[in-house]
């Protein structure tokens, strides 16, 4: 009775357009009162404690970092960087636009900030050079999923706080997917345009590649500070967004100087913004995830998976198709703190290793973001082309088959997820137990 009252007036408060948090505070707070024994003040409690949680500082540091790298000049770099790079190539512009949001996707941690920043240059790019504004919006709008893909990743954060991973594994483990999420778009990007014939730039030669990596290598140090801080041990994931939002403020503002004094203000009250509203769903989603603990939900579902003899990969595609339902509704890390609490201990159960579930999960968020009615890419593309939302959704549409392939590589060859972070950390303790 009470895990059908539960979903039955969750899902029924976000069919009636309730915000996600108030409908997980509403739901959570109704439950309680009339199936368990806690009182109000133990309610708040909880809500308080959701956010007591040192991963999750690395959040708004990162959120912060990605809006003065947006503002700052960075971005306008690392596309000249890769235009210089691969844009002779057949589709060069387009498999330039990939290699610049992998590259900022390495540094900002955000799908949409991705897409902003690198869409609101390359697609404008492309479309002078001879693409049409259909095909040039569905590479960046896909493109930009790598934003959570890639470390540092919001999504990634967000999951270890949940289940108490390691969000340095996490960030490793998602390199290797991530490449090949980006080499198979950019073989996408180039059949395509040799059948299209799509412009070409000229080859400026090597001394211009050189003249563009010094332009942004203040943007290229910053991935090999996070990155190789965390890797070496100099600094925690916290640490390194900290250090990852000092440091593109200096950038922006003293060694590009694209950002005024007089608009950092604008800047931090544009990043505070997102960072509260994300700070509300994390605390309403761990109320949530309270409700299901004390109900006893996870144990009971993975006793019941237990008893039918469910085997992982038929759990696995359980989870592919209920994340991607959700897709439809709600956004990456609302989906990451609802279902974590459920299907982790049933994972864990079946013996499927925790940080290829992260990996798994943000890649059904990657899907979510491109696909209708609520996928943020397309919100933001859509803002920044001046575009309707059905106009990029068809243009999204035609490249959704490869990340659809793509989920299907992740959820079955684990090694994939899994080998890296093993050699940069040692073997998993549990694998060890297994």
């Amino acid at each position: 009775m009470n895990i059908a009252f539960l979903f039955f007036l969750l899902l029924g408060s976000m069919l009636i357009g309730v915000p996600i948090a108030i409908a997980l505070g509403l739901t959570s707070v109704l439950t309680l009162l009339l199936f368990g024994q806690e009182s109000l003040a133990a309610l708040a409690l909880k809500f308080f404690q959701a956010t007591q949680k040192y991963e999750l500082l690395a959040v708004p540091f990162f959120i912060l970092a990605g809006t003065f790298l947006t503002t700052g000049g960075v971005a306008r770099r690392l596309i000249d960087f890769a235009n210089a790079a691969v844009g002779h190539f057949h589709g060069g512009l387009a498999l330039a636009a990939v290699v610049a949001c992998m590259l900022f996707a390495s540094i900002s941690g955000s799908s949409p900030a991705t897409v902003i920043a690198v869409g609101s240059i390359a697609i404008a790019g492309m479309v002078r050079n001879g693409y049409s504004l259909k095909y040039a919006t569905g590479v960046v709008i896909n493109a930009g999923t790598l934003g959570i893909l890639l470390p540092p990743s919001i999504v990634m954060v967000v999951y270890a706080a949940a289940t108490e991973q390691s969000v340095g594994r996490l960030f490793v483990a998602g390199i290797i997917p991530g490449i090949i999420l980006a080499c198979m778009l950019m073989v996408a990007i180039y059949v395509s345009s040799r059948r299209l014939d799509t412009p070409r730039i000229p080859w400026g030669g090597w001394r211009n590649l050189a003249r563009r990596t010094v332009d942004a290598s203040w943007g290229l140090l910053l991935i090999v500070i996070v990155l190789g801080g965390i890797y070496v041990g100099a600094f925690t994931p916290t640490e390194a967004a900290a250090v990852s939002a000092v440091y593109a403020f200096v950038v922006a503002t003293f060694v590009y100087r694209d950002l005024k004094l007089r608009d950092v203000f604008p800047v931090l009250l544009q990043s505070s913004r997102v960072i509260i509203m994300l700070m509300f769903i994390i605390s309403n989603a761990g109320l949530f995830a309270y409700v299901l603990t004390s109900q006893q939900i996870p144990q009971a579902l993975t006793e019941a998976m237990a008893g039918g003899n469910v085997q992982p990969w038929m759990f696995l595609l359980a989870i592919n198709l209920a994340m991607l339902i959700a897709g439809n509704f709600m956004e990456p890390t609302s989906i990451v703190l609802i279902f974590a609490p459920i299907v982790f201990p049933i994972a864990m159960k079946l013996g499927v290793n925790p940080i290829h579930l992260g990996v798994l999960m943000t890649v059904n968020m990657e899907i979510g973001l491109v696909h209708p009615p609520v996928g943020l890419n397309l919100f933001v593309a859509a803002g920044v082309t001046k575009q309707s939302l059905w106009d990029v959704t068809k243009a999204a549409l035609p490249w959704l088959a490869i990340l659809v392939v793509f989920l299907l590589l992740v959820t079955y060859v684990p090694i994939l997820s899994t080998w890296l972070p093993d050699l940069a950390f040692g073997k998993d303790p549990f694998l060890n137990d297994q």
